[in-house]
């Protein structure tokens, strides 16, 4: 096979990015911090509903841990663009590590307060909302052109690999040891991340010989975003996903102590976790074997149709293993979209805007959940999780099929 043939083979078309070194290693350094990552998120969802027993507080948390996306993203991206990426993303494993490390050490005293969860929740946010933009742009940097869309759902892959690992780990981590260990296991796990980026191999960063303003440069991000109708379509899409579906997960611990039965609830927890992020992986590896699909936006819409489906059905479930099943689904369904979708995205923007463009991008994905996990939250405490779900479904639906139906819209054509 010539260096210039893309690999026929299921498997090949798999690992294609991770035989590139630079890609390879930042890989694993992030699946293992991804772990520690959800094994936190676990453990948090369970601190929270343990100390208020609130939905409302539920939606608060993840509003403020999401909340410097809103804030400080799209500055971020402009940063990205501006300096050494690999030393911002450094920079911002040192902020999550504190944040975690803090936490660790208020549960081992017994002066945990949900309002120190919340605080340490947005500075969390603060490094991810510098350090996100620096990331995913770094990534095409790592593989060839032809690559990058598996770099990007095997990307998608670990991060959902870890969405079933972290639970369980941090399920075992909190019955066998305590809560504790969970933030602190978390925060040593930034440092895989840490030393693999100094591991790389990459030219070094040159900075630009000219000042820049920090806002015309961010304007004129936004002005690409909203003329090139493509991404314009894809980041509005985005928000709205999010916000009416993901939710579901935010709500999962009032799902699991008040509407389901079988085993205890915090098992019933990291089951329900585990089984969405298992399904999300279904989903990302399923993108990475495609190659070059044609008619991505309709694959897009399609999915989208069905995670509405999916998450009024879960909603509406009160057993546990139809529930599980249509979590699975969720994820892999939510997974097809949301990878195909920043693809397009990625393979859409020149290198010298990627990052305000991608800091545009994740600034409607990652809004999208903590402010609809609000109001949800919200919503739940006056009505019940499962009608506010199936309103959102529903409406879900009813979006990406008004776009279907466009035959000349912008997401039929690619």
């Amino acid at each position: 096979m010539s260096g210039s043939e893309p690999p026929s083979s299921w498997s090949s078309r798999l690992a294609t990015a991770l035989a590139h070194r630079n890609f390879r290693l930042l890989w694993l350094a992030a699946l293992g911090s991804t772990i520690g990552t959800w094994m936190q998120k676990f453990a948090q969802s369970w601190l929270v509903w343990d100390l208020t027993k609130s939905n409302t507080y539920l939606g608060i948390d993840e509003f403020l841990s999401q909340l410097p996306i809103l804030l400080f993203m799209l500055i971020g991206g402009v940063i990205a663009d501006r300096h050494d990426r690999r030393r911002l993303l450094t920079g911002s494993q040192y902020v999550q590590a504190f944040s975690a490390f803090s936490l660790a050490l208020l549960v081992f005293t017994g002066s945990i307060r949900v309002e120190y969860v919340f605080a340490l929740s947005f500075i969390t946010g603060c490094g991810q909302a510098f350090g996100g933009p620096a990331y995913q742009a770094l990534i095409p940097s790592l593989v060839p052109r032809r690559d990058l869309p598996n770099a990007i759902a095997l990307n998608s892959t670990q991060f959902n690999l870890s969405r079933v690992l972290g639970p369980v780990a941090g399920g075992t981590v909190v019955f066998a040891i305590g809560t504790a260990w969970c933030f602190a296991l978390n925060g040593l796990s930034y440092f895989f991340v840490v030393l693999a980026l100094a591991s790389l191999h990459l030219p070094a960063h040159v900075p630009s010989t000219k000042p820049r303003a920090l806002g015309p440069e961010l304007r004129g991000g936004l002005r690409y975003v909203r003329e090139t109708r493509l991404l314009f379509v894809l980041t509005v899409l985005a928000f709205v996903s999010t916000f009416l579906a993901m939710p579901v997960s935010t709500l999962l611990p009032s799902f699991a102590t008040g509407v389901l039965e079988g085993f205890d609830s915090r098992t019933r927890l990291w089951m329900l976790m585990a089984s969405q992020g298992l399904g999300a992986i279904v989903g990302a590896l399923f993108v990475g074997t495609q190659g070059a699909v044609q008619n991505r936006g309709r694959v897009v819409l399609g999915a989208q149709v069905l995670l509405g489906l999916l998450v009024a059905g879960f909603a509406l479930s009160r057993s546990l293993p139809v529930s599980l099943l249509l979590l699975f689904l969720v994820g892999l369904s939510s997974m097809v979209a949301l990878s195909t979708s920043f693809s397009l995205v990625q393979l859409a923007v020149p290198d010298e805007l990627r990052g305000r463009v991608v800091s545009i991008y994740m600034v409607a994905l990652r809004s999208g959940m903590p402010i609809g996990s609000l109001v949800a939250g919200g919503l739940a405490d006056l009505f019940s999780p499962s009608a506010i779900m199936v309103t959102n479904g529903v409406a879900l639906c009813a979006v990406a099929g008004v776009l279907m139906l466009r035959k000349a819209g912008t997401m039929q054509k690619v």
